[in-house]
This record gives C-alpha cells, sequence and structure tokens, in this order.
C-alpha cells in the first residue's frame, strides 16, 4: 500500500510558466493571506479580553501563587504556602504563572497566553497543511481554510479566551501533527520522537486526553512512511520513550519527593500522581466513578454533556461548540477513503490521487477525529461541552484538505458532488443550529439557504459545462453561505465575557447556564444558580468567581461532593475582610471549605488560602492534621458560611465552631485561630 501510494501523482494543473515571476506568486499572496488570517485571530481572540476578569478563579488563583512561590509555580499549588495542587497537571500554570510573574496578576497576565497559543495553534495547522501537499498553492489554500476554520469555531474561541488546560492542549497536540506530517514526508525518526515530546507535555497539561490522538499518530506513520518496515517500527519506539521521558519526569519527581516538602496532589485520594491520572482523571472519566471519597455513577456526564450516544456532539450545548462543520468533516473522510480505494485499484490512472504524505495526513486527522469523538460520546463521567474545542484542529484540517481534493477532481462527477455536499451540509447544519436556538434573525437562515442552492446549482452546472468563472463564483458564495453560521456565533461567543469553571459559548435559548448544572459560573463562579441558569439566563459573567447563596454547590465531577466549594465566597468588595486577611501575618491568611472559595478569596487578598477538601472533597486535611496547623499558629483564620462535606470538611467545620468564637466582618462569618 505504501509503495503504491508513494508513486509520483500525475499533475492534475498545467504547469506554471518558467520564469521568477510565475515561481514567486504563490509566496507573496500566500504571505499576505496567512498574514491577515492571524492577525483576524488575534484581534478575535485578544479583543475587549478583560472584560472576562479572571475567568477561571480556581486556574487564575494557582497562577497567582506561582508568581508568588517557584515551589508552588513548579507543582501547580493553589496556594503560594503550597497546601494543595490543583486537579491537573501544572503545565499550563507554567505558562500563566510565568505570565503573572512578569507582568503582574491582571486579567491580561492571566489571559493573554491563551490568547496567543490560540493564533500559535492556527499558524500551525497552516504549517501543516503547507507541508502536506507538495503544491504550494493547493497548500496554501487548505491552510487557510483549515486555519479559519479553527479560528472560527465557537468552542475555539471560547477556550482561547479563558485560562483553562485546553488552549495549551490544543496547541500541543497540533504541534504534534505538525511533526507528524514532518517525520513522514520525511522518513525522519527525529521528527517522530518530536510528536513523542509534544503528545507528552500534552499530557502534563490535561493527562489522558492528551493522549487519544497516540493511535491514529502511531499508524499513521507505520502504513504511510517510506523507510522499510525496521526502521519505521525503531522510530516508533524512539517516539514512544520520547513520549514517555516526555510525560514521566515529572510523575517521578512527585513520587521521589517527599510528601511533607510538596503540596498534597488534588483531586487524588492517596496523594500520589498516578492515582490521579488513572482515577479521577483517567477511568474515572470514561467510567463515572473516580474511586473517591463518595464516589458516584458519574450523572454529571448527562448533565452536562447530554445522554451519551453519537447524537451528543450535535446536541444541545456541544452542538453549539463544535458541530458546525462536522458534518462536512465526516463527509470529507468517506470521500477521502474512495479516494484512496480508487488510488489502489487504479494505480497511476487516477486523477486527482493522494500521495503518501497525504494520505497519512488524512488517516491521523481523520483518527485524531474519530476517536476523539467517539471518546466524548460515550464517556459516562465527567465531560463538558468545552472539552470539544481539542476535536477543532481536525475538524479544520479535514475541510481544508477535502476542499483540496474535491477540487483535484473537480473534472469528475465524485468530486463535483462533494464539492456541493460540503456546502450543502455546512449550510444545512448552520441553519439547523440557529433555529434550534433561535438565534440571529429569520431572514439570515433563509439567505444561508438560498445562497447555499444557488451556489450547488451554479457548481454542478458550470462545472459540466466548462463555465469556470461560474464555479468560482459558486464555490465563493457557497464558502461564505456554509461558513457564515460558525463564524456569527464564533464572534457573538467572544463578544461576551464568560466566567467561572464550566463556561459555555453564546448565550442561547438553549444553552442557559450550562447544561442543567451550575450556571455558567459554575461552582463559586460568577452567580451560578442550581438549575443551570443564572438571573439573567446568560452564560457570560463577570467578577472574582462567587454566588450570592454561599451554598455548596459543587458536584460538578459527577464522583464527589463537598470539596469544590460552598459557591466561593466573593470577599473583594468586603474591605474589612480583606484588610484583617491581608494583615494576618500567618502561612494561610485563613482556611475554607473547597478550592474554589479559597481561589477567590486569594485573588482579593494576594494572600494564600487552605482549600479545606481541596476541589472535589480530598481527603485534605484531616482534622488531627488541621488541630497541628492551628496549634502551630500558622492559620489565621477560618471562613464559614457554607456546609462541610466529604474529606473532612463536616469534621473541621464542627470543631472551629465548638472551639472558636464566630464573629461577623463585614457580613462574613469569620472565626479566629490564632
Amino acid at each position: 500500500m505504501t509503495a503504491v501510494l508513494d508513486r509520483p501523482a500525475p499533475e492534475v494543473t498545467p504547469a506554471p510558466p518558467p520564469g521568477a515571476a510565475s515561481r514567486r506568486r504563490p509566496l507573496w499572496w500566500s504571505r499576505w493571506s496567512l498574514s491577515g488570517l492571524l492577525a483576524t485571530t488575534a484581534v478575535l481572540y485578544l479583543w475587549n479580553l478583560s472584560a472576562s476578569g479572571f475567568a477561571n478563579t480556581f486556574y487564575a488563583a494557582a497562577a497567582q501563587a506561582g508568581s508568588q512561590s517557584w515551589r508552588a509555580w513548579f507543582f501547580g499549588s493553589l496556594d503560594a504556602a503550597n497546601f494543595i495542587t490543583v486537579d491537573k497537571p501544572p503545565a499550563s500554570l507554567w505558562v500563566t504563572g510565568l505570565s503573572m510573574r512578569v507582568f503582574g496578576v491582571n486579567s491580561w497576565a492571566a489571559l493573554a497566553p491563551q490568547a496567543l497559543m490560540g493564533v500559535a495553534a492556527v499558524g500551525l495547522l497552516y504549517a501543516t497543511m503547507r507541508r502536506t501537499f507538495s503544491d504550494p498553492t493547493q497548500g496554501t489554500v487548505a491552510g487557510l481554510i483549515a486555519g479559519a476554520v479553527l479560528a472560527f469555531t465557537p468552542a475555539a474561541a471560547l477556550m482561547f479566551r479563558f485560562n483553562n488546560p485546553d488552549a495549551l492542549l490544543v496547541l500541543l497536540m497540533t504541534a504534534a501533527a505538525y511533526c507528524l506530517v514532518r517525520a513522514i514526508s520525511a522518513n525522519s525518526g527525529r521528527w517522530l520522537a518530536l510528536v513523542g515530546v509534544a503528545l507528552g507535555f500534552a499530557f502534563l497539561t490535561k493527562m489522558m486526553q492528551g493522549l487519544l490522538v497516540l493511535p491514529a499518530f502511531g499508524l499513521a506513520y507505520l502504513v504511510f512512511a517510506n523507510n522499510g518496515w525496521v526502521k519505521r517500527v525503531l522510530h516508533l519506539v524512539g517516539a514512544t520513550v520520547a513520549l514517555i521521558v516526555s510525560a514521566g519526569w515529572f510523575v517521578v519527581v512527585t513520587m521521589l519527593v517527599p510528601e511533607s516538602s510538596r503540596p498534597y496532589i488534588g483531586g487524588s485520594t492517596d496523594n500520589s500522581f498516578m492515582d490521579l491520572v488513572l482515577g479521577y482523571n483517567g477511568l474515572g472519566r470514561i467510567s463515572g466513578g473516580s474511586g473517591g471519597p463518595g464516589g458516584g455513577g458519574g450523572q454529571a456526564g448527562g448533565s452536562f454533556g447530554g445522554e451519551t450516544g453519537l447524537n451528543r456532539l450535535f446536541s444541545s450545548e456541544m452542538g453549539n461548540e463544535i458541530s458546525w462543520l462536522l458534518p462536512v468533516a465526516l463527509l470529507v473522510l468517506v470521500f477521502a477513503a474512495w479516494i484512496g480505494v480508487r488510488s489502489i485499484n487504479q494505480l497511476g490512472n487516477f486523477t486527482g490521487r493522494m500521495n503518501r504524505v497525504e494520505g497519512g495526513a488524512v488517516f491521523a486527522w481523520g483518527g485524531w477525529l474519530l476517536v476523539t469523538a467517539l471518546v466524548f460520546s460515550f464517556m459516562s463521567g465527567t465531560i463538558h461541552p468545552y472539552y470539544t474545542v481539542a476535536l477543532a484542529p481536525a475538524i479544520g484540517a479535514l475541510v481544508g484538505i477535502g476542499a483540496v481534493l474535491a477540487w483535484r477532481r473537480r473534472d469528475h462527477w465524485d468530486g463535483r458532488l462533494t464539492m456541493a455536499g460540503m456546502i450543502g451540509l455546512a449550510a444545512w447544519w448552520s441553519i439547523v443550529l440557529l433555529n434550534r436556538n433561535s438565534w440571529g434573525p429569520e431572514w439570515c437562515r433563509w439567505a444561508i439557504g438560498v445562497v447555499a442552492l444557488i451556489s450547488v446549482a451554479g457548481l454542478l452546472i458550470g462545472s459540466t459545462l466548462g463555465m469556470r468563472k461560474l464555479v468560482a463564483s459558486a464555490l465563493i458564495a457557497g464558502s461564505l453561505a456554509g461558513f457564515g453560521g460558525t463564524a456569527a456565533f464564533t464572534i457573538a461567543t467572544a463578544s461576551e465575557s464568560h466566567g467561572g469553571s464550566i463556561p459555555t459559548a453564546v448565550s442561547t435559548s438553549i444553552s442557559g447556564g450550562g447544561m442543567g448544572g451550575p450556571g455558567g459560573g459554575g461552582p463559586g463562579g460568577n452567580g451560578g444558580g442550581a438549575g443551570g441558569q443564572n438571573s439573567t439566563g446568560t452564560t457570560g459573567q463577570k467578577g472574582t468567581g462567587t454566588n450570592s447563596t454561599g451554598t455548596n454547590s459543587q458536584n460538578t465531577d459527577g464522583q464527589r461532593q463537598g470539596g469544590g466549594g460552598p459557591g466561593g465566597e466573593d470577599i473583594s468588595s468586603n474591605t474589612e475582610l480583606v484588610a484583617l486577611l491581608k494583615s494576618a501575618g500567618t502561612t494561610w491568611s485563613a482556611a475554607t471549605n473547597g478550592s474554589q472559595s479559597a481561589a477567590g478569596i486569594e485573588l482579593a487578598t494576594g494572600t494564600s488560602v487552605m482549600a479545606i477538601g481541596g476541589w472535589s472533597g480530598d481527603p485534605a486535611p484531616t482534622l488531627d492534621e488541621f488541630k497541628a496547623y492551628v496549634a502551630a499558629g500558622k492559620i489565621g483564620y477560618y471562613i464559614g458560611g457554607s456546609g462541610g462535606g466529604p474529606g473532612g470538611n463536616s469534621e473541621i467545620s464542627e470543631w472551629v465552631a465548638e472551639n472558636f468564637t464566630a464573629i461577623t466582618v463585614g457580613g462574613t462569618t469569620v472565626y479566629k485561630l490564632t
């Protein structure tokens, strides 16, 4: 198969005339086009970025801690005093922590790195397409289409303007795809090793999700490289070693450093990184159980991601964020498979056949899309709609590749039908999504449908009669119709502020506050309500990440309760309490239940706050450990006003109430512990 695909494809377009001008033409317009794409992406992701404040205060507080303590920065601690880490690996916090250390603790320092990652991801995807096609014009066109699709996917605009780890995850996975194409093209073990390095750091960003592309990437190199089976296997072994080293060094450090010299591993049941990998962030996400205290059946998988099944990615909020061009990408996979089969059967007599690099790219991107989509569709543990941003590069790449492959077959019925199908599917599904959300003026939906129908008719008639100008006009108009829905929805998403732990795209009639769970603010996040909608029914919240009730709403992970905190009391306007905590003079100015509550207090005061129970009811600290901290004078105050939960919260709350006197500071219940 490799030998067949490696035969040179016949030219489908006339060779450019000799002369320097003709050779330079693709170069100058491609550079200007790329510059325009990157500039547009930068404006989209950076414009009015500070409107979201600190966005996810949980990660913002951890970045602040990293800017104050190198130990906290290295381990990803929530507090500078290194009591407990966030419930993810620290790679994304290494970036934002450095940003805050250099530029100070502010919204731009927290969010701009993710926006720049988005611009870089678009540029890398473009470069990957250029490397995929030997023809510079085809590569440029595919790259521009792929980059535009990625940039104007609502989930991408949401997460590249937010401070969750997903932004870095997407960038690293896209970088791995670029290295893979280079490896296949050059039969290079070094480039393949870089694939392993990129995926290793993707693991240190969001653990197992970063490795979902691994099977497709490995098989793509094994099948489509052209350097002998033994070398291919050896190169894959080398890449595996590179991945293990890149991901494993941090795991080894957490195992070798004594527990007394590092923070508790948040999200784990036994203070080990491997428990976090295999439980809470591993099998717990797939099966719905984490093995933690209060472990449950993963009901949040349905609450936040919809019912499991093939329809999940097309329904409700997930559909809003990722599915706009997903049907087109699936059509491209079918068309590419058809071309591959025809290429093998007809050998060199088939016009528009793929070479091995193009075939390897389609295999890798298609595997990325299918494996990730199937996992997201059927996982019964925690899943939030914004996770789907991991599909955006694959969708963009397949749409770009499909456009070029179909154009190369424009003189044949399958190429014409594929181009028409891509336009028709994109427009049809855009209309479905817009109607389902009752979003935008009704005439706009009609316009998309009419323009798409006329474009499809013009494309088919023009290509049959050899009317090239009509075909070109139809393609341009049809592309605008098919792309208009996702572009408009993305711009609207970028125009809103977003906060909390469960951000969603633009406010619609079905998005509410986030899939039937806490409002867009999430637990502790900016006014999140209990029924999935805040008082205004919007998803864009501002502020530092609190609700108005102070009740314990954290159960978004479907496995453990009581840890994420009592909604996260916003004390930024309580100047009396802020001043009190700033002057505490203890290792932790205060202790409170849950990471979200602690995060809001840390950002308001700039001090370290002990998050009892961490994000999800971790068994840290125990009552005896808490008593020891108090006896040593390391905790200044205990901030009450919320219920307890697993992980010692109830015991600690009761012990504090029995042994210390409650006072009210600016409307907040506080216990002085020193």
